[in-house]
């Protein structure tokens, strides 16, 4: 179903929802689910488990269509990328900030906020340029880092006048000093202690994100692309102080994002209910106004799908020194004064792939045993994605995003434990046809080894690679 088509549906298929949620499956809200599987790109390892997506699915609709229904929030509700999962589940999945963090190295003698100072009424990032495309972290719980790059790119362009997309890969795979711990969560304020001890931060073209933890590429971290020469705390609880920092750069904070109408939430400016318990990051780009309502110009890291184009406005609550879902109480910001050191060469294209001292396979390619005896392999085959994990019928691999073969099924997996299906159904899951059509011989070096390695990755493993990349390019 084309997107805009859907969109436009909507807010009738949820009226028409609501007469038909008590009735047997094949209702209106099973059919509106089988279109939201369709738009979403949603596929479920068995008929049972998309049985039990549909009925989370009915219950964020209901949820949905009562808020929508109320008639006097400032905001909206819709059904998004995440209304197959309960609340526990898209908690567990899509945040990445842990209240215990906070305060563990916040030091007292941080560098004081900005002087009082007169600021414009309304000021927009983006509209200047410095704020990069929204992200999505996935089911990896890095909110942290993509704050932390996202408050860098802007104080980046603002200086030098160059917009560069940095890495959160490196953050999550080098950036290991306590509290910052990957896809388990961090804080945005270590994070930039360690940009500045790494001397700068590569990009993310050249260290591109996973979603998952990794090692850290030690070639990688040195090639420092952006650097900072320190950060400064906002003073917590002082919106003015928060306003004036905003003014001048985007700022990281922390806030309450668990709640499930910020899970759900659409457009509007939004004011609750929530926590003030910090558990998820995220970046401010400005402030403006509406009909004499102020409000924060919040950037997401959950992609496109989720808000307005992955951002939220937030009601800047001027009776409240916290801030709606906490937004004032943890707020820090980098400081740039000059340019960036230049660039080093790029690193030589990968050369072929050694499967052993006779055989290669291509450059990204992943070298599979399809023969072996007694622990030795004597043929490869190769399969089209790098760092792929080879399945053990010695005929098949999946993504490394994927580990898990299930042969049977035909299908890659994120997970085989029934309790973690949710990550699974969460992202796009593809099959992977055991097809033996697709065949050839491995290459070889020039002393023309005669062991050949078979290749049978089939189309679907093939699509898969390419989608996984479309997915993160969005």
């Amino acid at each position: 179903m084309n997107p805009s088509v859907f969109l436009f549906l909507l807010p009738t298929l949820l009226l028409l929802s609501r007469t038909c949620l008590s009735s047997p499956p094949q209702t209106a809200a099973s059919e509106l689910f089988e279109a939201w599987c369709k738009q979403y790109g949603k596929s479920y390892p068995s008929p049972q488990e998309k049985l039990h997506r549909l009925r989370v699915f009915e219950g964020n609709l209901n949820f949905v269509t009562r808020h929508n229904e109320m008639g006097n929030s400032s905001y909206n509700l819709s059904l998004n990328a995440f209304s197959d999962l309960t609340h526990s589940e898209f908690k567990a999945s899509r945040l990445g900030f842990s209240p215990s963090f906070i305060g563990l190295k916040r030091e007292p003698d941080r560098k004081p906020g900005l002087l009082a100072r007169d600021v414009p009424s309304s000021i927009d990032w983006r509209e200047e340029g410095a704020v990069t495309k929204v992200k999505d972290q996935g089911s990896c719980g890095a909110c942290w880092a993509f704050s932390t790059t996202g408050a860098i790119e802007g104080i980046n362009k603002i200086v030098t006048g160059s917009l560069l997309s940095l890495s959160e890969q490196e953050l999550i795979d080098c950036d290991r000093v306590y509290p910052n711990s990957g896809c388990s969560g961090g804080l945005m304020d270590d994070a930039f202690e360690f940009v500045i001890e790494n001397n700068g931060v590569d990009t993310e073209e050249d260290y591109p994100y996973k979603g998952s933890d990794g090692t850290c590429n030690k070639k990688k971290l040195k090639r420092h692309a952006v650097t900072i020469d320190d950060y400064t705390d906002v003073p917590p609880n002082d919106e003015e102080q928060l306003l004036q920092a905003v003014a001048n750069q985007p700022v990281s904070v922390g806030i309450c994002g668990s709640d499930i109408a910020f899970q759900l939430y659409s457009k509007g400016i939004f004011t609750g209910p929530c926590s003030n318990s910090l558990d998820h990051a995220v970046l401010i780009v400005g402030y403006g106004s509406e009909n004499g309502v102020d409000y924060w110009i919040v950037k997401n890291s959950w992609g496109k799908s989720w808000g307005m184009n992955g951002y939220i406005h937030m009601l800047r609550d001027h009776s409240n020194s916290q801030g709606v879902c906490g937004i004032n109480s943890l707020a820090s910001y980098p400081i740039k004064t000059g340019q960036n050191p230049p660039l080093p060469p790029p690193s030589p294209p990968p050369g072929p792939t050694k499967c052993d001292l006779f055989t290669h396979c291509a450059a990204g390619e992943t070298c599979c045993c399809a023969k072996r005896f007694i622990g030795i392999c004597f043929a490869w085959r190769c399969c089209e994605l790098n760092s792929a994990v080879c399945c053990k019928d010695n005929s098949h691999c999946c993504p490394h995003d994927y580990p898990i073969c299930d042969t049977e099924r035909a299908l890659c997996l994120k997970s085989s434990e029934p309790s973690t299906q949710s990550q699974v159904t969460s992202n796009v899951t593809t099959k992977a046809l055991m097809s033996r059509s697709v065949l050839r011989k491995s290459s070889r070096s020039p002393r023309n080894n005669e062991n050949s390695a078979l290749h049978s990755i089939s189309s679907a493993c093939r699509s898969l690679g390419r989608q996984a990349r479309r997915t993160e390019n969005k």
